[in-house]
């Protein structure tokens, strides 16, 4: 079967509630800076009633990467869950307005849509607090064999360990793509998420389960337990075979077997938000991979679609990507 779609994502389908604050607030609730805590229906609504004024915006990480693919001109389709009410509606109406196929259906019982609440310090750091709902409920049912079949690459969000019957549609869409001789990808998502899953995210490398990962300098320090990052490198190249490690200002370092490829990052005027950084650099770095663009050039698209991603309030792109590309002659 010839693929039909650059990239299939597999993700939390899930709406940012943004919000800015100050450190005090973030202190006040005990919580840290930058990372991803997991909270409940109770928490998220005491949360909520102590931000300052929100706006909603669709995002999770894997189907924010998958929007971004699109806006690139990517052939995309995205799987998740979410529930028949307000802020499902609004996540399909969104997603298939970026041009993505999504056809996964709505639960029509359980918890509610997930959503994260987002807290933006005037830095431009996020502090996400995201109640998963509706996004538990996905399972291997929800994964359509054909719709695997007919991506070139299947993007997992590593985000989607959390929820358990989420594992088994993870396992079951890798299975499909592998024995299809497809590339599987998969996003490390958050340091304290490595944490959680280490030995299950290394075991899906050296397994071959994954053979693409996407990560930034924390998550992968913490994926080896080091607070060096070359030597965290070193360990990376002996257990995926192609991975990409961004490094914020730095830019990225790609590395497949002996080589190692360096693209150093997009300017940017001034960062507004760095939610959605990580997804929109796999978007373009996707993009590449899918239309054999090469490793320095898939890297300098990522960066050019982060920097345009951080630039302001969400995780998704306000502009075309692909006139952006073309503009700096990337495609």
């Amino acid at each position: 079967m010839t693929p039909t779609l650059d990239v299939l994502g597999i993700g939390n389908a899930i709406v940012d509630i943004l919000a800015r604050t100050e450190e005090d607030f973030l202190a006040s609730r005990h919580l840290a800076k930058g990372s991803m805590q997991l909270i409940d229906e109770t928490a998220a609504e005491a949360l909520y009633q102590g931000m300052g004024p929100t706006e909603e915006i669709s995002g999770g990480s894997g189907a924010n990467t998958i929007a971004g693919i699109a806006s690139l001109g990517g052939k995309a389709a995205f799987i998740g869950k979410v529930k028949e009410d307000h802020l499902g509606a609004r996540f399909i109406h969104d997603i298939r307005a970026a041009g993505v196929a999504f056809t996964t259906p709505p639960a029509k019982d359980g918890p509610a849509t997930a959503r994260s609440f987002i807290l933006v310090t005037p830095d431009g750091e996020r502090t996400m607090n995201t109640f998963l709902g509706a996004c538990q409920a996905l399972d291997e049912h929800d994964v359509d064999p054909a719709l695997i079949e007919a991506a070139k690459i299947t993007y997992l969000e590593g985000y989607l360990w959390d929820p358990p019957h989420a594992k088994a549609a993870f396992r079951k869409a890798s299975a499909i793509a592998r024995a299809k001789e497809r590339r599987v990808a998969l996003t490390l998502s958050d340091a304290f998420c490595v944490e959680r899953y280490r030995e299950e995210f290394l075991d899906l490398l050296r397994s071959g389960a994954v053979d693409t990962l996407f990560a930034n300098e924390h998550e992968l320090k913490a994926l080896y337990t080091t607070a060096d990052f070359n030597t965290a490198l070193e360990a990376l190249r002996k257990d995926a075979k192609l991975a990409a490690v961004t490094r914020s200002e730095k830019g990225c370092v790609i590395i497949e077997g002996m080589t190692t490829v360096e693209v150093p990052a997009a300017p940017v005027e001034q960062v507004v938000d760095t939610t959605g950084a990580g997804d929109l650099f796999a978007a373009g770095f996707l993009y590449g991979l899918a239309h054999d663009l090469g490793h320095r050039r898939s890297g300098e698209l990522g960066g050019l679609a982060a920097a345009e991603v951080i630039s302001h309030l969400g995780a998704r792109p306000l502009v075309s990507l692909k006139d952006i590309a073309k503009a700096n002659r990337l495609l």
